[in-house]
């Protein structure tokens, strides 16, 4: 061998070793890559006459039945020729998506036996390969930053990416020995099992906060809620108010953004590129600012703090308060009350509440959004200010209590991604 040889050889074992190995690991060999056509046989039985569940896979989740999916079961004509998946099998969904541009890999568990498209790839591990180990490597996306460089163009017309069997079947993870690959999995395995825990928690709050509010606020066709609070339960009926009685309706406006003098001057503009900083209460960072002179020479209004903003489209209803003054885009209508009538966070939780009305209320065929004329005819049932400022107190804190559990979940999951990253090498073709 060749000392140029002999450096490359070194360069790549160094590659192969985690930067993180369990005590009884350290100083065994260093891990060795093996292609998805060596470690696994593929999987292509057909379903013919059985009568199994037609599933799909979608990214971030796994393996969902088409109905649920779908809305209804579209396996159609071509059932029989599906391919029958039984647990321990993997499946690859070469469609793309935000969390697997060039497709998803999920190991089948709990289901039994189902029924896969025949145009997914399905294959079963040999021995002496962890299922565990090779789902966290697919988790982290190792099968597609090799597969990246093979697609030359975008999805098909069904949707799917153009990835034959040969190529991914070349796609290599690396891997230390079977006890080795046991013992990580365990150890992720074990996180998993923590946040999917804390998942729940979060789930179940959320549900209890659901069915709270649909007890604090007057149901259709009702004239006052099913549960009050004690002082309050004398009070008599809520009263019907149109909500610009009660609010001061702003509209929103994008500045022209052949100015680059309207943009990146310290003023918070509320955009749809900030749809996912809604429904978490209060808003305090914009992806996009704009500055005085975009305020002065367009219909921009800047929104005093406190201000509510509900979205017109593009997330419809979902709605946010202002922390700081604020300017929004006119895909956003701005309500600023009057404090006399009307507390803020309760028109944000009435808002909240309402927002099933919202996305009945949208029209449009490709891009459904809500008329200016809807907003202006809005009318809610409202209780005394006190009685607002109580309802309102409650469901806050119950939304901090779910913001502290998101925050555990979010660290539990950084956690796990940083565990990965010392658990697992640098491997050819894998960015980690």
């Amino acid at each position: 061998m060749s000392s140029s040889k002999k450096t490359m050889s070194a360069k790549d074992d160094g590659k192969r070793a985690p930067k993180l190995r369990f005590p009884e690991f350290r100083g065994r060999e260093a891990w060795k890559p093996v292609t998805l056509q060596e470690a696994s046989t593929p999987v292509s039985e057909r379903v013919g006459e059985r009568m199994l569940t037609p599933v799909s896979i979608s990214a971030g989740i796994g393996f969902v039945r088409q109905s649920e999916k779908f809305g209804r079961d579209i396996s159609g004509d071509q059932y029989r020729l599906y391919t029958v998946v039984r647990d321990g099998d993997f499946v690859f969904n070469k469609g793309n998506s935000l969390k697997f541009p060039q497709g998803c890999v999920y190991l089948l568990q709990g289901w039994g036996e189902v029924a896969a498209p025949n145009v997914f790839i399905c294959f079963r591990l040999k021995d002496g390969h962890s299922k565990g180990f090779f789902q966290q490597c697919f988790e982290q996306n190792q099968h597609g930053k090799q597969l990246r460089r093979h697609i030359t163009s975008g999805a098909r017309s069904n949707g799917l990416l153009n990835i034959s069997k040969e190529t991914f079947y070349s796609v290599e993870i690396s891997t230390p020995t079977y006890p080795e690959q046991q013992t990580i999995d365990e150890c992720l395995s074990s996180v998993d099992e923590v946040a999917a825990a804390q998942t729940r928690k979060v789930d179940a709050l959320k549900t209890h906060k659901k069915g709270l509010m649909q007890q604090l606020f007057p149901r259709e066709g009702e004239t006052q809620p099913r549960l009050r609070f004690t002082e309050f339960q004398n009070n008599g009926e809520w009263v019907v108010k149109r909500l610009e009685d009660l609010a001061k309706r702003g509209s929103g406006h994008t500045p022209s953004k052949s100015k680059p003098e309207y943009y990146d001057g310290g003023i918070k503009w509320v955009s749809l590129a900030d749809s996912k900083r809604l429904d978490s209460g209060l808003i305090s960072e914009t992806a996009i600012e704009i500055s005085d002179k975009g305020i002065q020479n367009s219909s921009a209004v800047l929104h005093p703090e406190g201000t509510v903003l509900i979205s017109r489209d593009a997330g419809i209803g979902k709605s946010a308060v202002m922390s700081v003054p604020m300017a929004v885009s006119q895909h956003f209508i701005a309500w600023t009350c009057k404090p006399p009538l009307l507390s803020n966070w309760f028109l944000y939780h009435l808002l909240q509440n309402n927002k099933p009305h919202f996305e009945r209320a949208a029209t449009g065929s490709t891009i459904k959004t809500i008329g200016l004329k809807f907003f202006i005819d809005l009318a809610f049932r409202v209780p005394a200010l006190s009685e607002q400022h109580r309802i309102a107190s409650c469901l806050s804190s119950l939304d901090a209590l779910i913001n502290a559990e998101v925050q555990k979940l979010e660290a539990l999951k950084r956690h796990k991604r940083g565990l990965m990253q010392q658990l697992f090498p640098f491997t050819h073709g894998v960015e980690q």
